[in-house]
């Protein structure tokens, strides 16, 4: 816990910092071109942003703390109250892709180890290969293309039902699906060449409980690692995936905001982006004593 301190200083620093690099004046750019200097200059000083940046980021930082992450400038609303209504949304979308790869590369990591060097082996490794050299936005536009245009069987874009969720779940689950495979069967086959597993089968174990109640548990830790580091990265592909599925989450709102040089929001943003994969990665450390006992002990 006491790690995740300046991990959290750095993120909240980083992210101050680096939006007040992109050019551009975002006041003169809400008013337009034709604004008088005065206006332009009130508009900056009510916003904050006429004082020295030194100013500027304690203010952010007492905001931060405080819940207040200030106003939006094209939606003239709490940052914090946008990202709240998006947000929800986001985790939805990646919390499904996650179960998604969970569903799909579990079972197929273990039969792989278990076949190792057969043909479904050979076959699982050529479509994981297939999946991690897919990105997203070529995935999607194909889904779109054969299951929504093609077969009209889900909707093209938008959020409300469970229909809508598919596409995009499966569009960022698929590459996650792919990594954690190869992982699921790298890991199996360290653990089924170890000696307790021989032990428990000279016991007269069943295979079932041999693969799923002792290997498969052991196996998890650098899965747990991978499924930990790549939820980051799903929250940063829902920015891609949202944007061609039209999702309202906090992705799309990220890169509206961007165009706009909507600095509030932006900041808000990717904080909360920050934030979350932070979170994560220390509940992924909690959550190793839950998966082996040893490191529990």
């Amino acid at each position: 816990m006491l790690y995740t301190l300046p991990v959290i200083w750095l993120v909240v620093s980083i992210v101050f910092l680096l939006i007040h690099l992109v050019p551009g004046d975002p006041i003169a750019q809400m008013l337009g071109e034709g604004a008088p200097p005065a206006d332009i200059a009130a508009t900056r000083h009510a916003y904050g942003l006429d004082a020295p940046l030194g100013i500027q980021y304690i203010r952010y930082w007492s905001g931060v703390l405080h819940g207040d992450l200030g106003r939006s400038l094209r939606y003239n609303e709490s940052v914090a109250q946008l990202i709240a209504q998006r947000y929800p949304y986001t985790l939805q979308l990646t919390v499904a892709s996650l179960l998604i790869a969970i569903l799909l590369s579990i079972p197929a990591g273990v039969r792989s180890a278990l076949h190792r060097n057969r043909w479904d082996d050979r076959l699982l490794s050529v479509v994981s290969l297939f999946g991690l050299s897919f990105p997203n936005f070529a995935l999607g536009p194909i889904l779109i293309l054969i299951f929504a245009i093609k077969l009209g069987w889900l909707p093209v874009s938008g959020a409300g039902s469970f229909a809508n969720l598919i596409l995009p779940a499966i569009t960022m689950g698929s590459a996650l699906a792919a990594i954690l495979t190869r992982m699921v069967r790298t890991s199996m086959l360290e653990e089924l060449s170890q000696d307790y597993i021989r032990t428990a089968r000279a016991k007269g174990l069943s295979e079932r409980a041999v693969v799923y109640r002792h290997a498969l548990r052991n196996a998890m830790i650098p899965v747990l690692t991978v499924l930990g580091l790549q939820f980051g990265a799903l929250l940063a592909g829902a920015i891609v995936t949202e944007k061609i599925f039209s999702w309202p989450g906090i992705g799309r709102l990220t890169i509206d905001a961007i165009s706009n040089r909507d600095y509030s929001v932006v900041q808000g943003c990717i904080l909360a982006i920050g934030l979350t994969y932070v979170a994560v990665n220390f509940l992924t450390d909690v959550l190793y004593s839950a998966a082996n006992p040893r490191i529990r002990q």
